[in-house]
């Protein structure tokens, strides 16, 4: 049967969890693969890197396909590690729906509550999956008040479990009942009339009700199963296609191809395939496009190209909207180039915030490591790769983690060696006020440079990069020196008056003239920065460093010590709830010390807190730090 409609569906879990697993799983019992792959044998079909298969864990996303009846699902299995948050972020921003995991042993866990909150706060439909239901330590009637108390109160169990914790543990069907009725009248004013004013609600109301809530991203069905066995994924799958809306067909008629770039993975030759989600209109090989690139700096460029390879997902020769393909473009494409138009869809996690300098051990390998690293970053943008002193080169990371798996790849796909330096979390700076600058050419004033530069620095709005602009006439200087202008001042700001990025600014050219017999577009890239310097200097910066807001669930008779411990750690409290049970503590932390505090907690809380951050801007860095 030839699939009539699409499901692009994300796994997500703490790590360890079982994503892996259920993948291969899934793709084995539908007949997508002939072989069931293993994560220990190190011979899964998602998990296809070197590193991945010996780590045994996920660091790419990748992207496999099933067809249950008329239904095609895109799995899209993403890291569970926190360093490589920014893959999750990736495939969130292309999912229909999404399927989270917990452990029937290791139960609710931080990474957990985090994917959650960002799933909730997205809408996004989600089915959680209880996997390891076999495992000694199995707990799934404790798990899910667990669940409910931590994760969502929006929940009910579709399944349930016979001999938990044995091998022989299996999954039972279970209808939505009086429970799921209850938990459904929270978000569904329809079952709430009927539990109160009657009749109540037959079986087939309360399945409406829950395919309906579930589809708003209200409600979250729950599956039992394990996935190394098989136990419970025929129900979760017929959750899949029964709960998840599908993807959207896109408008009738022609229309121009929309859609994300979510992943890139480089190929034999020094190819490099990125993976496009398509909302609208149709790709086919050899098909002219025009992606659209936002820059670190905030500025949007386009990036040309005809087709080359095209590998649509399921096999079509063409890709149609609602589906995925692999594709590659002469130049390379960047992970969030974007078809049709530039939007901020992508759910906001907390960038990179440890900044690292790496350094070839060896003078020779200097250039190649530079160039390896800049090829790593055209594949992930967020690594923001820049020159750093003494003839390194500064990197943007989430973890030490995320850092190992760099020098292995820098290693094992490019043959270049790297030491990377301890990390630092990385501060910004932001213009305080305005500041004007020119010099004038060599006959004025006695500069080297043939040109004459003016420039106004001045703050922008929060959360708008670094633009640049003119007031000069823009036919007052060949165009080849406005460019030069341009991009001197974006590489400039790469490193402000402290030493820090600066952000958050508008730089203007108000000033501008040159020699017809004697100017160069080198004369102002050199002068450039002068200029700029001494802009930025009179307009005054300030250093900002960034905080993430946190929330700690500790045993009652920890409080005292906890909260002690955090206020030595600079937090600023903003609540604390509970009672005999447990307490919430909730706050913001300086980036530099949230590691300190997951470090301490476990020991102050005999291992019983639970900890959760996420972004929380940036603050002004306080004097002596």
């Amino acid at each position: 049967m030839q699939p009539t409609r699409t499901l692009n569906i994300g796994i997500l879990a703490h790590v360890d969890a079982g994503k892996t697993s259920l993948t291969e799983r899934l793709l084995f019992d539908h007949g997508a693969v002939d072989r069931l792959g293993s994560v220990d044998a190190g011979d899964t079909c998602t998990d296809d890197g070197g590193i991945e298969r010996r780590c045994g864990i996920t660091i790419r996303s990748a992207v496999a396909c099933l067809t249950v009846g008329d239904t095609r699902i895109n799995l899209i299995d993403t890291p569970g590690h926190s360093d490589f948050v920014a893959e999750v972020e990736r495939a969130l921003e292309v999912l229909d729906g999404a399927v989270l995991l917990l452990s029937a042993v290791e139960g609710v866990q931080a990474r957990t509550r985090v994917l959650m909150r960002t799933l909730r706060r997205l809408r996004l439909p989600t089915l959680v999956f209880v996997n390891k239901i076999d495992r000694a330590g199995a707990r799934p009637d404790a798990l899910l008040d667990d669940v409910r108390r931590l994760l969502t109160p929006h929940v009910a169990p579709l399944t349930a479990v016979t001999d938990a914790g044995t091998p022989q543990a299996r999954v039972v069907r279970r209808p939505p009942d009086g429970p799921a009725a209850e938990a459904l009248a929270e978000v569904d004013p329809d079952v709430l009339a009927a539990l109160v004013d009657g009749p109540p609600p037959i079986a087939d109301d309360l399945a409406a009700a829950l395919a309906v809530r579930t589809a708003d991203g209200t409600f979250h069905p729950l599956f039992h199963g394990c996935a190394l066995g098989g136990q419970g994924v025929a129900e979760l799958v017929e959750g899949m296609v029964g709960l998840l809306p599908a993807a959207p067909p896109g408008p009738p008629g022609p229309t121009e191809p929309r859609g994300t770039v979510f992943a890139v993975r480089p190929e034999p030759g020094g190819r490099r395939t990125a993976y496009l989600r398509l909302y609208e209109g149709e790709v086919r090989p050899r098909r002219r496009l025009t992606f659209l690139r936002r820059e670190p700096d905030g500025r949007t460029s386009e990036v040309p190209g005809r087709v080359t390879h095209l590998d649509v997902v399921g096999g079509d020769a063409t890709l149609t909207a609602g589906n995925i393909a692999a594709l590659s473009v002469p130049g390379g494409l960047r992970v969030g180039d974007r078809l049709g138009e530039v939007t901020d869809r992508a759910p906001q996690f907390a960038p990179p915030t440890l900044q690292t300098l790496v350094r070839a051990p060896h003078p020779e390998q200097a250039a190649p490591l530079r160039a390896a690293l800049l090829a790593l970053a055209d594949q992930d943008p967020l690594l923001h790769v820049r020159p750093g002193p003494s003839g390194t080169t500064a990197l943007l990371l989430y973890g030490e983690v995320q850092m190992e798996v760099l020098a292995a790849t820098l290693a094992e796909e490019f043959g270049v060696e790297a030491e990377f330096a301890p990390g630092r979390v990385r501060l910004v700076e932001r213009p305080a006020g305005r500041g004007e600058a020119a010099e004038e050419m060599p006959w004025l004033n006695h500069t080297r440079y043939w040109a004459t530069i003016g420039l106004l620095v001045e703050p922008g709005p929060r959360g708008s990069g670094c633009g640049f602009g003119y007031e000069t006439e823009l036919g007052a200087l060949p165009r080849a020196f406005h460019q030069a202008v341009e991009e001197t001042v974006h590489a400039t700001l790469l490193s402000g008056s402290r030493g820090a990025p600066v952000t958050d600014c508008r730089v203007t050219l108000v000033r501008s003239g040159f020699s017809s017999a004697l100017s160069t577009a080198a004369d102002f890239r050199g002068l450039t920065p002068i200029v700029l310097r001494r802009a930025l200097a009179r307009a005054g910066t300030v250093l900002y460093e960034p905080y993430l807001a946190f929330e700690a669930e500790v045993p009652p008779d920890t409080l005292a010590a906890v909260t002690a411990q955090l206020a030595q750690l600079e937090a600023d409290f903003t609540g604390a709830t509970g009672g005999d049970t447990g307490w919430l503590v909730t706050g913001e932390l300086p980036a530099r010390r949230v590691r300190e505090a997951e470090l301490r907690l476990p020991g102050l809380t005999r291992g019983e807190a639970v900890w959760s951050s996420r972004p929380a801007g940036d603050r002004p860095l306080k004097p002596g730090r």
